[in-house]
């Protein structure tokens, strides 16, 4: 069951620090902060953040559902496991809704429990133990009352990676789409120019499934086409995305890359605003090549409350002392 309204803990006695912003998203599919605030609670609460890595190829996305598994739901079935609170209260919010069979190195998802933790480096580890191998906790970190995993982002990075070649290399297959055009980066970059700053994106963004209709104006902050070889990295940093909107600008990089249509076709088709016209020049490229790969914040709000344990960030195993038998 989805709860899209505000979430209150139970108040515990022993708990003396205020919570903050606890909005369960799951039954929303678009990225439009305008739209919700976040509501602040005055029971006592200890938020925590997270940083998360998984490989998207079985996954029906980041967004909880009761049908198909995503990555919210396996990650929330290892939370309650581990601190034994039902999904409601953990109030779990991520910052991307990364679609089915896209990528992440850097989510971030906020969590509430009603108890503070003296270490983390444990439960940590007990965490990533219950997750399978796809879906890694990087880092966890106590976060402050005004800390939002989505409402306090100030950008995200994602990268879209071709491999350019004839032939495709077998270990990329999962991650980086395979182009068979020899592409000219150069142009590519001069296409990509057009795209930075603020527009009305709603050429490039496909319909979202559901009621809401997003602000579709963006500003995008930097849009690089990075060469390694055969494979291209094209790497975009803004201050929201609409739904497919990175895929559909990429997709039209790369016909600008086959020398397919001319550069300035990125601003002709922008000032239409119009999906249809997009689609005269280009398809929806698939998402196995997407990643979302940073998710930046208001600094102020990274600030970690007083007396809370040091952020985890994994440890090594070590030996004392180490005893060889020779013989």
């Amino acid at each position: 069951m989805c709860f899209s309204a505000a979430l209150a803990l139970p108040l515990l006695p022993n708990l003396e620090k205020s919570s903050a912003n606890c909005i369960s998203n799951c039954s929303r599919k678009d990225e439009d902060s305008n739209k919700g605030q976040s509501v602040k609670l005055t029971l006592p609460a200890y938020k925590w953040r997270l940083v998360i890595a998984y490989d998207g190829t079985r996954f029906s996305g980041w967004q909880y559902q009761q049908s198909t598994p995503t990555v919210q739901c396996i990650l929330e079935e290892a939370l309650t496991k581990k601190t034994k609170i039902n999904r409601k209260e953990l109030c779990v919010v991520g910052a991307s809704r990364t679609d089915a069979g896209v990528h992440a190195w850097g989510q971030v998802a906020h969590f509430i429990t009603p108890f503070n933790y003296e270490t983390l480096d444990g439960v940590h580890r007990a965490i990533n133990g219950l997750l399978p191998s796809d879906i890694r906790v990087r880092e966890f970190s106590p976060a402050g009352p005004e800390f939002h995993a989505r409402f306090s982002v100030t950008s995200k990075i994602y990268c879209y990676q071709v491999y350019n070649s004839t032939i495709l290399d077998p270990f990329l297959r999962h991650y980086a789409y395979h182009s068979e055009y020899k592409l000219n980066a150069d142009v590519m970059r001069d296409a990509a120019k057009h795209f930075v700053g603020k527009h009305d994106f709603s050429a490039f963004a496909n319909t979202s499934r559901n009621d809401r209709v997003p602000n579709p104006v963006k500003t995008i902050l930097r849009f690089d086409v990075v060469e390694k070889g055969p494979l291209l990295r094209l790497e975009v940093e803004g201050s929201g995305f609409l739904y497919r909107q990175v895929r559909n600008m990429v997709a039209l990089l790369l016909q600008v890359g086959r020398q397919a249509v001319p550069p300035d076709i990125v601003v002709r088709i922008l000032e239409s605003r119009d999906r249809k016209e997009l689609a005269k020049y280009t398809l929806l490229l698939p998402p196995h090549g997407l990643s979302l790969e940073t998710v930046k914040y208001n600094e102020e709000h990274l600030i970690l409350p007083t007396d809370s344990p040091a952020s985890s960030f994994g440890r090594h195993h070590s030996i004392s002392k180490c005893k060889v038998l020779f013989i």
